[in-house]
C-alpha cells in the first residue's frame, strides 16, 4: 500500500516536473505589422500565429500598424530585440538595405500572378542573396511576398510623364522610389503612412502610391478622384525575425518557424486571387464618381523608357552588390516565366 503511494506520488511528482518544463520552455513572441489585422499583413501573420500555437506552447502577439509607432519605429525595435518578428516592405527598408530597392524597380517584376507567385517561392535571390544581406543588419529574413499590383491615386488623370509635371506624389522613404518619380515626371514627397489620407485631404500632395486593396481599405479614395494602373509594379514585403532570437532558438524551433513561414505564404499567395477586383468593386460602389484609368502598352512606352535611368540609379547607389541582386532577380524571373 504504502509503495503504491510512493509510486503515484513520485509518478503525480514527474509529471508536474513534465508540465512544468513545458511551461518555463513556452514563449511569448511579439510581431508587428505595417496593416491591419484584416489586411493582407495581417491575414500573414494571423496565418503564422496559428501554425505556431496549434503546433507549440509559444504564443504569438501581433501588434497592428500604429499600436508600436511608424515603420521605422517597429523596425528600430526588432533589430534591438524587442520584437521577434517584424513585417516591412523594402519601400522602407531600403536605407537599412540598399539593395533591397530592387523591388521596388519599376517595370521589372511580372504582372501575371503565376509567374508572380513562382517567384516569390522559388526565388534564389530572396532564399539565399538576401538572406545574407539582412544578417548583416541583425534580421533573419523568413519570407518576401507580394501584396498586388500598384495603382497611382491621383487629383487629375495622367497618360504621359508631362501630365505628372509638377504633381506632388508621396512615396514611402526610399531613395530609390524618389528617383522613380522624378524619372516619371512628378515631385516624390516622402511622408510616413499615417501622415498620408490627411496631406491628400489638404492639398498638401495630389497623389500616392499603393496597392488596390489598401487604397480600398485605407479608403484613399476618399481624397482622390483617379486611380491609374501603369503596370510598374507590384508591392512587396518582408517578414524578418531578430537575428539573435532566431540564432537562439533550439533547432525544433527554427523549423517551427520556417515551417510557419512556409505555410503562411502558401496561404497569402492563394488569399489573394482576385482581391484587386473585390477592391476595386467596393471603391467603385462607395464612390460611383472615381476615375478608373489603365495605360495603354503605347501610353507605357515613355513610363518604360524613364525606369531604365531609375535603372542605372540604383546600380549607381549600391554598387556591384546591387548588380549581382539585379543579375540573380532576373535569372530567377526568366525561370518563373518559363515554369
Amino acid at each position: 500500500m504504502i509503495k503504491n503511494i510512493l509510486n503515484t506520488t513520485k509518478a503525480l511528482s514527474l509529471a508536474a516536473l513534465t508540465l512544468t518544463s513545458v511551461q518555463a520552455g513556452a514563449a511569448n513572441w511579439k510581431y508587428a505589422i505595417e496593416e491591419s489585422l484584416s489586411e493582407v499583413q495581417g491575414v500573414y501573420a494571423t496565418q503564422f500565429k496559428e501554425y505556431i500555437e496549434a503546433n507549440s506552447d509559444h504564443r504569438v502577439q501581433i501588434y497592428p500598424f500604429g499600436t508600436l509607432g511608424e515603420s521605422t519605429d517597429i523596425m528600430e525595435q526588432a533589430q534591438a530585440g524587442i520584437l521577434q518578428f517584424v513585417d516591412q516592405s523594402p519601400g522602407f527598408t531600403g536605407s537599412l538595405i540598399p539593395e533591397a530597392q530592387v523591388f521596388l524597380m519599376p517595370y521589372v517584376l511580372p504582372e501575371t500572378e503565376s509567374e508572380v507567385n513562382y517567384f516569390f517561392k522559388n526565388s534564389k535571390v530572396i532564399n539565399e542573396n538576401f538572406k545574407e544581406l539582412y544578417a548583416q543588419q541583425d534580421l533573419e529574413l523568413l519570407k518576401m511576398f507580394p501584396e498586388g499590383s500598384v495603382a497611382i491615386t491621383t487629383q487629375e488623370s495622367f497618360r504621359s510623364p508631362a501630365d505628372l509635371d509638377g504633381m506632388k506624389i508621396r512615396v514611402m522613404t526610399s531613395p530609390l522610389l524618389v528617383e522613380t518619380y522624378k524619372a516619371f515626371g512628378a515631385v516624390p514627397t516622402p511622408l510616413p503612412w499615417g501622415e498620408v489620407f490627411g496631406a491628400l485631404q489638404t492639398k498638401l500632395i495630389q497623389g500616392q502610391e499603393n496597392p488596390w486593396f489598401y487604397i480600398e481599405s485605407g479608403k484613399l479614395y476618399e481624397v482622390t478622384e483617379v486611380i491609374t494602373e501603369a503596370g510598374h509594379n507590384i508591392f512587396t514585403t518582408a517578414v524578418m525575425a531578430n537575428r539573435d532570437f532566431y540564432q537562439g532558438l533550439s533547432e525544433t524551433d527554427q523549423q517551427l518557424v520556417q515551417q510557419a513561414s512556409e505555410v503562411a505564404l502558401d496561404y497569402i499567395l492563394k488569399y489573394q486571387e482576385g482581391l484587386a477586383e473585390e477592391a476595386k468593386a467596393k471603391i467603385k460602389a462607395a464612390k460611383p464618381s472615381i476615375e478608373f484609368v489603365t495605360l495603354t502598352e503605347a501610353e507605357r512606352v515613355p513610363f518604360r523608357a524613364a525606369a531604365k535611368e531609375v535603372r542605372a540609379k540604383f546600380i549607381e547607389m549600391t554598387g556591384p552588390s546591387g548588380q549581382a541582386i539585379l543579375d540573380q532577380l532576373e535569372a530567377d524571373l526568366e525561370l518563373a516565366r518559363n515554369n
